[in-house]
């Protein structure tokens, strides 16, 4: 039921460096036209660091690992793709239907195709509030043995405490990249502490390796503080933060929507600089994923 693409079919055959990349970003996290402008510069980002992109999302039914060009733009431009977690799957798939994969159904797809690096912008998490409301990223990530996610932290609207310690009870390591911090997506610091630092793509792999070797479950979340130059000031987040949280308490927005419509307001509350840190974020991500899809391929 997987459909690579050729490009990607290579790759993987030659035991080329390959990094997936989600699709709900492009089909619901950026705005229109950012979002097909950002999903083709990361495959080229990708490219660039020497590896092979792989964008996956679900068309007409069928798991696409590498997208064509008019795929991609298909994915931004229609009003009718599907946001397609785990659960989800099944009727996607049944019905024949279009979707954007979220980062937890990227890592299912992504590790059934044979990849092991897949890069992000910020992966769910615990949510706000009384009720425990659990990203099915974190469980995923428990499940997803051999698999690298590369990402700025935890989106920071989510309660970031709550999800570090998740991360800790399930045995996720988490890597910082040149930071001893995890980072806070918008943010580079968050107050709460990565296990263990590490400083090139080749200390990555050592570690990613020694995972694999200890037959270890769950996967590796390697994380990345946003660019210097596109951080957003702390004070000028939190404004922002704090009016989207009370916009979307009063409008009673919350689920699967609550996160994407405090993203959007908060782009719109920073005057677009949250925007312009998640697309630096992402594109940076999609580098560094590159480096260590290409350490990983040449030390195995």
């Amino acid at each position: 039921m997987i459909k690579l693409s050729a490009e990607v079919e290579a790759a993987l055959n030659e035991k080329r460096a390959v990094v997936a990349l989600e699709s709900t970003v492009i089909a619901h996290g950026l705005p229109r036209p950012e979002n097909l402008r950002t999903a083709q510069r990361l495959e080229e980002v990708v490219r660039e660091g020497g590896a092979t992109p792989a964008t996956i999302a679900i068309l007409k039914g069928q798991l696409c690992v590498g997208l064509e060009a008019d795929e991609l733009r298909h994915l931004a431009e229609s009003d009718h793709i599907l946001k397609v977690s785990r659960r989800d799957l099944p009727v996607v798939v049944a019905r024949g239907l279009d979707g954007a994969t979220t980062v937890a159904t990227t890592m299912w797809i992504a590790e059934r195709a044979g990849l092991s690096v897949f890069s992000t912008g910020g992966i769910g998490g615990i949510h706000r509030g009384v009720l425990p409301d659990v990203s099915a990223d974190l469980p995923e990530l428990a499940r997803a043995g051999g698999m690298t996610v590369v990402c700025s932290g935890a989106k920071i609207v989510l309660d970031l405490p709550a999800t570090r310690e998740w991360l800790e009870t399930h045995g996720i390591t988490v890597v910082g990249y040149g930071c001893d911090e995890l980072p806070a997506f918008y943010s580079r610091r968050s107050g709460l502490p990565v296990d263990v630092r590490a400083d090139s793509a080749e200390e990555v792999a050592q570690l990613i390796h020694a995972r694999r070797r200890l037959k270890l479950e769950g996967a590796t979340l390697l994380a990345v503080p946003v660019p210097e130059e596109a951080e957003v000031p702390a004070e000028l987040l939190q404004s922002a933060l704090d009016e989207a949280l009370t916009e979307a308490e009063r409008k009673e927005i919350g689920g699967r929507e609550l996160t994407p419509f405090l993203l959007s307001r908060m782009a719109a509350g920073s005057g677009g600089a949250t925007l312009r840190a998640n697309i630096a974020l992402l594109a940076n991500n999609a580098r560094v994923a590159a480096e260590v899809a290409r350490a990983l391929s040449s030390s195995t």
